[in-house]
């Protein structure tokens, strides 16, 4: 079976959104070594409809020679969305039809490897409270944000995480890959 899987930058207070104002000073090799692996293990990917919105809108005319941007424009996209319809214009970008969770259910039922989650906080959180998110990445950085978004809210049903494995990286990074612990 098929893993759903998520990497989400992270601040020291729990932000998720928006790490391009406070984690670009903490990138270091280590960090993109470990994005890589994971990058290496996916071959489709879920998106939000603002997340897809932003990168269709970026990625596929990046004038950057990025190793992210060779891995995503190829990939297959599924985008979950209530408002946008018909074609999507980013290469192999389709949207899901029917319920989200019968759909990444079905697709982790498939062949291939992991499925990635992209750009969407609020997609995490729904794979993850339907127990449909393997294995979640955090990467905190040193750095407390002070505002923002965060992954888990007050109110949150009670969830445990195993720690299946951690790494400090060279520039004070914490990257915790987390799966679910029932």
């Amino acid at each position: 079976m098929r893993k759903v899987t998520a990497g989400l930058f992270s601040s020291v207070d729990g932000v998720v959104e928006d790490p391009f104002l406070w984690q670009f000073d903490s990138f270091d090799a280590e960090l993109g070594a470990g994005m890589g692996e994971m990058m290496g293990r996916i071959d489709a990917g879920l998106l939000g409809r603002v997340g897809y919105q932003q990168w269709a809108e970026y990625w596929p005319n990046a004038q950057v020679d990025d190793d992210f941007g060779a891995f995503i424009n190829p990939l297959p996209k599924y985008v979950a969305s209530r408002t946008l319809s018909g074609d999507l214009a980013w290469q192999n970008s389709q949207l899901i039809e029917g319920p989200l969770e019968d759909f990444v259910k079905d697709l982790k039922q498939g062949d291939g490897g992991d499925i990635g989650v992209f750009s969407s906080i609020s997609l995490v959180r729904q794979l993850f409270f339907a127990g449909l998110l393997d294995s979640l990445m955090l990467i905190v950085h040193p750095v407390v944000a002070g505002s923002g978004r965060k992954l888990f809210n007050d109110g949150d049903p009670l969830s445990r995480l195993e720690l299946q494995s951690s790494e400090q990286t060279s520039k004070g990074n914490m990257i915790l890959n987390y799966g679910r612990r029932d």
